[in-house]
């Protein structure tokens, strides 16, 4: 069967460690799915030079966010495999982009753990994690993403986590349900309807949006796991939202599926 692809709004760290609409949404989403035989995942906190992959047989967890968060969360682990075969099939597919494999660098990452941690809970399924090389174009991320499209018929899930909307500096801390700022819901909103539409020329075109991008994507690191995203989309695919909202007025939680329509009726019938 067919894997979907999906965005997750990642949101804070914290989620992994709590019960809450978020979480609950990321168990929920994962328990409709076909069960895959790996996962690949592209994550807002893996900036490299050049694209990478990793490629050992037990990545790490990465605890890669500051200080002052409690020790349960530096506490808690993803224990899951990683897949070689896997990482070098990704090398193969990405080329002729030159694909580095990481044999103990990195890991996973909390883009990556934090939503997996609740999505697949038993850490069983393998994991490999592709990297945001910061010198690539975002016509470029979202050619990779449509070389990668052949995993979906291999098993493979393909997972981008970021946020659409992502200014942690103009967020209203005490106020996770507040309004959403005029600039922040009219990016999110150019963007829902190109990927609702079907027109990824227009996220892949979002800094073209000369007043809302600098705002809502002010280092584009969480936005750019998203093109990957819509790069493997195909033309029998349609498109779910979840999590469909921006919290704290600049932090968009909106994520995505994709997944094939034939499928999805068949699996509703």
């Amino acid at each position: 069967m067919r894997m979907p692809v999906v965005f997750f709004g990642h949101g804070s760290p914290m989620v992994a460690i709590e019960a809450n609409q978020t979480s609950r949404s990321w168990s929920d989403m994962a328990a409709g799915l076909p069960r895959p035989r790996a996962i690949l995942a592209i994550s807002a906190h893996w900036e490299t030079q050049v694209t990478a992959v990793t490629a050992m047989g037990r990545p790490k967890t990465i605890h890669d966010f500051g200080a002052s968060f409690p020790k349960a969360l530096f506490d808690k682990q993803y224990p899951a495999p990683g897949d070689p075969a896997l990482a070098r099939r990704v090398a193969e597919l990405l080329a002729p982009t030159p694909v580095a494999l990481d044999a103990g660098q990195w890991g996973l990452d909390h883009g990556t753990w934090s939503v997996l941690v609740h999505a697949y809970p038993q850490a069983d399924i393998p994991v490999v994690q592709l990297s945001l090389d910061v010198t690539l174009t975002p016509d470029a991320r979202f050619e990779l993403g449509r070389k990668l499209a052949p995993l979906r018929d291999e098993g493979v899930l393909i997972m981008g986590t970021g946020n659409i909307v992502h200014n942690l500096r103009a967020m209203n801390w005490g106020d996770a349900a507040c309004a959403p700022y005029d600039w922040a819901a009219r990016f999110n909103d150019e963007i829902r309807a190109a990927i609702t539409e079907n027109q990824p020329e227009r996220a892949v075109a979002f800094a073209s949006m000369e007043k809302e991008a600098p705002l809502a994507a002010p280092t584009p690191e969480h936005f750019w796991p998203l093109l990957y995203i819509l790069g493997a989309r195909l033309p029998t695919d349609r498109v779910r939202l979840f999590n469909d909202r921006i919290e704290h007025g600049s932090l968009g939680m909106t994520s995505v599926l994709i997944e094939d329509a034939r499928a999805a009726v068949s699996q509703a019938a």
